[in-house]
């Protein structure tokens, strides 16, 4: 069967799914292999759940004609999404980054949808899985698609643009993010313009922040929308910005009070302005979507809990993202202040180096309190007045239980695998 025949099928279903435990009815089933499983195996639980057809690469698994014997089923789910793209023939906005890329997605999806009838990646559904489902989940009411896309390794931004052959894109920012798997800054920079390398050759548009040089560099020979502070030749032109600790932004007609946190922040919302503004969604409703947008998912949230103001960015860090929150919390004109920080992952040969660099500017600081959580930073423990270390967050739960924090802003800030949530719990 030839990928039209499979789309055909697919126009008659109603979503797509790879987890019969999260399957819905009248859906098409794609038996995924993992490490650990075959999904081929759950094929005759997938058509009892209501799924109208599964997709297979085991013909030990057939059934009826309701199951599509194919190669590989997730090169197959890769093509539908390739086919299904071409078939829908609808604009694209596909962004990727160091930092951000989730909470500007989520804001440029508000911005558009003012005017726009949008779709967006969900969560973080943006690799090579969860961009396909991204793009299958399109339909011909879409009018403008949003597409987030991760990576952890060279080439991978690649084959997720021929995958989407996105008509715009934006990079967040080029940092310290998964050096282990691109081998360093170097490889981070040249992975993430893997999109405009194919923006540049698709003769596709790019959206560039002049704040940022690289961004500048590499966009220079491309057809670019800009936006920068106080830049006379930018496109959108931003007046002022100030965080304390939310974002405020000054363009040169309306401003935006927002809720989210700390000036790294300030160019996830510029991005998301000027994307709106390019596609001529009016200003009063740019500034509406915007500051009706509340972050949640452990994503620069401002939390209350009895005396003391949280700030919780426990999703993700690497050394960029906590380099930049760190210095932004530290300029807060509250007194009292709290950090408590975790390890950050997918470092690779840099997480020494890395994490001593970070703990470096806190042992030199008396604006906060700090509580370093995890091997990595207890591997450099030392003695200071502002600073202490627990190898692991029990060791840190426990403590926390003998102590209580009392008009405090607090910021919470590790990897996705830290957990640092749990922290709420006792405080």
């Amino acid at each position: 069967m030839n990928i039209q025949d499979i789309h055909n099928l697919f126009l008659k279903c109603k979503s797509v799914s790879i987890d019969t435990r999260k399957i819905e009815k009248d859906s098409m089933f794609f038996a995924i292999k993992g490490e650990n499983f075959d999904a081929n195996t759950f094929a005759q639980q997938a058509l009892d759940l209501g799924a109208l057809f599964v997709v297979i690469d085991n013909k030990d698994y057939e059934i009826d004609d309701r199951t599509i014997l194919v190669e590989n089923s997730l090169q197959t789910l890769q093509e539908l999404a390739k086919f299904h793209r071409s078939y829908l023939k609808l604009p694209i906005i596909a962004l990727t980054g160091s930092n951000g890329k989730t909470t500007t997605k989520e804001l440029i999806n508000v911005v558009l949808s003012k005017k726009f009838r949008t779709k967006a990646t969900i969560g973080n559904l943006n690799n090579h899985i969860g961009v396909p489902l991204t793009l299958l989940s399109f339909t011909k009411d879409t009018e403008i698609g949003i597409v987030e896309m991760g990576a952890n390794h060279k080439k991978e931004i690649e084959f997720l643009c021929e995958i989407a052959l996105p008509d715009y894109g934006y990079i967040t920012n080029f940092g310290k993010a998964h050096l282990e798997g691109f081998g360093g800054v170097q490889g981070v920079i040249q992975g993430k313009s893997e999109m405009y390398q194919y923006l540049s050759k698709n003769n596709k548009r790019v959206f560039v922040n002049l704040e940022d040089p690289i961004q500048v560099e590499k966009t220079k020979d491309l057809k670019a929308f800009t936006f920068g502070i106080l830049k006379e030749h930018a496109d959108l032109k931003i007046k002022a910005v100030e965080a304390n600790p939310l974002v405020n932004v000054e363009y040169d007609s309306f401003n935006v009070k927002s809720n989210l946190i700390g000036l790294y922040n300030a160019n996830n919302i510029n991005a998301a302005v000027a994307i709106g503004t390019y596609f001529e969604v009016d200003k009063t409703a740019i500034k509406g979507a915007i500051e009706s947008y509340v972050p949640d998912n452990n994503r620069s949230q401002l939390l209350k809990k009895g005396s003391n103001q949280i700030i919780l960015d426990a999703y993700n860090a690497n050394p960029s993202s906590m380099a930049v929150a760190i210095a932004n919390f530290l300029q807060l004109e509250n007194q009292n202040k709290i950090m408590i920080l975790g390890d950050m992952f997918e470092l690779g040969d840099e997480s020494k180096e890395e994490h001593k660099l970070l703990l470096d500017l806190l042992l030199n600081q008396n604006k906060a309190n700090c509580y370093m959580i995890g091997k990595a930073f207890y591997e450099h423990k030392v003695s200071n007045d502002h600073v202490q270390f627990f190898e692991t967050f029990d060791a840190f739960a426990a403590y926390l239980k003998t102590i209580a924090f009392n008009d405090s802003t607090i910021l919470i800030k590790g990897s996705r695998g830290m957990a640092l949530e749990r922290s709420l719990d006792f405080i």
